[in-house]
């Protein structure tokens, strides 16, 4: 089964203020991470996303279209990445999640995927 693993930390940590060397020991932990996830199989894909205050949100509202730029809502997280995995079932997905450098730092929220067509 397909779960969704979201990366969510607080949008005041402005990687910039992180010192070089702490900055280089994250890194190295996602990159040991999405490693061990590709060795494991379990890995469908990853990416880390842009700050949210560089997003554009597109609402349709009485067939007007309204393109709105940053975030759409305030919030003290924001979604910071992700890994599409597939697993055996919730617990292994969890425990995956709980081995994301992100859970050290935010909030991993774990989500099952509901495929397209299945309704």
């Amino acid at each position: 089964m397909e779960y969704l693993l979201l990366i969510h930390s607080e949008t005041n940590r402005n990687a910039e203020a992180v010192p070089e060397a702490a900055r280089a020991q994250m890194l190295e932990a996602y990159r040991a991470y999405t490693e061990a996830l590709q060795q494991s199989g379990a890995l469908r894909g990853s990416n880390r996303l842009r700050p949210a205050a560089m997003a554009t949100a597109v609402r349709v509202r009485d067939g007007k279209t309204e393109v709105h730029n940053g975030p759409y809502i305030e919030t003290r997280e924001e979604l910071g990445g992700y890994y599409l995995v597939d697993v055996p079932d919730l617990d292994a997905a969890l425990s995956w999640a709980a081995r994301c450098p992100g859970a050290a730092h935010g909030t991993m929220e774990v989500r099952p995927v509901w495929p397209m067509g299945e309704y």
